[in-house]
């Protein structure tokens, strides 16, 4: 509804007038997303990056420039946001300005730099002891194949039984991350639980339901990680995603190398999966300290 009875009626209608043209653009950043395969998650980070864009800006968006990019990206900057938040909404508004409306628009700011911190990584014998702590056998078994895959939470529950090859040990995450399939390893000491799991519970959809027959959800399984290492006594930060690092960092301590262990994971580049062999073990790399050799 346009708000067109002040004195100021004729900035009104302009401020209402882009509002609309933002909506009608959000809507076009939806539909190029999916149609450029992005996943939903990724368009949705787009657009409220677009849209808090525009709440600062106030422009019609065919007339942006790189000047308006900039004080945008200067003010996240000064709002102290990390590197990442600043280059996903770079990358939104590229998104949307290229993309969306065509425009030959050259935006020369380099990305801000995302400090690198290692992750929280298990020891081997802190994912032995985490494991057994559980109780329950089928959430023991989620928690075996998160970590022996490697596989991200919403991979895990996402999976289905016409995406395992147990006879090949292997399975396939379907719309994974950016929206893409990889192939995943699964350990040989669980293919026997997961053949009888799907053999008790006639499971013929989805591999993991609760008692109720309801698939999981993210929260629950994030409980159950949270417990164990709690009962473990683990005094590291735990989450589902720490069995993932390290799932990565004891292939590196195992001799597998970084090509091997991206495609594993299924990242885009091997700089992401480079963090792995500064989180591995010194013995990995056969570093003394000098301190010995005095």
């Amino acid at each position: 509804m346009l708000l067109i009875y002040s004195i100021n009626n004729n900035v009104l209608y302009t401020l209402n007038y882009i509002n609309i043209v933002v909506i009608e653009y959000l809507e076009l950043v939806k539909k190029e997303g999916r149609r450029r395969g992005l996943s939903n998650k990724t368009i949705i980070t787009y657009c409220n990056c677009v849209d808090k864009f525009f709440r600062f800006n106030k422009k019609d968006p065919r007339k942006i420039n790189k000047n308006d990019i900039r004080e945008y990206l200067d003010l996240l900057l000064d709002k102290s946001r990390s590197g990442n938040t600043i280059n996903v909404n770079l990358n939104a508004i590229k998104f949307l300005l290229k993309d969306v409306l065509g425009k030959r628009v050259t935006v020369n700011i380099k990305f801000s730099k995302v400090p690198k911190r290692l992750p929280t990584v298990l020891t081997k014998e802190e994912i032995k002891i985490l494991i057994n702590s559980i109780e329950n056998e089928k959430h023991k078994l989620m928690v075996q194949l998160m970590y022996s895959a490697g596989l991200r939470v919403s991979e895990l529950l996402n999976l289905k039984v016409q995406d395992l090859e147990l006879e090949k040990n292997y399975g396939f995450v379907r719309g994974g991350k950016g929206n893409k399939d990889r192939m995943f390893i699964i350990a040989r000491k669980i293919k026997e639980d997961l053949t009888g799991l799907i053999e008790k519970d006639k499971l013929e959809n989805y591999l993991f339901y609760s008692n109720r027959k309801m698939p999981y959800n993210i929260r629950t399984l994030q409980e159950i990680v949270r417990k164990a290492a709690k009962d473990s006594k683990i005094r590291k930060k735990v989450s589902c995603h720490t069995l993932r690092h390290s799932f990565a960092t004891h292939l590196i301590e195992d001799g597998y190398s970084i090509n091997e262990v991206q495609s594993l994971l299924g990242h885009k580049s091997p700089e992401t999966t480079l963090v792995y062999v500064h989180a591995a073990s010194p013995n990995m790399i056969k570093v003394k300290s000098p301190l010995d050799r005095l």
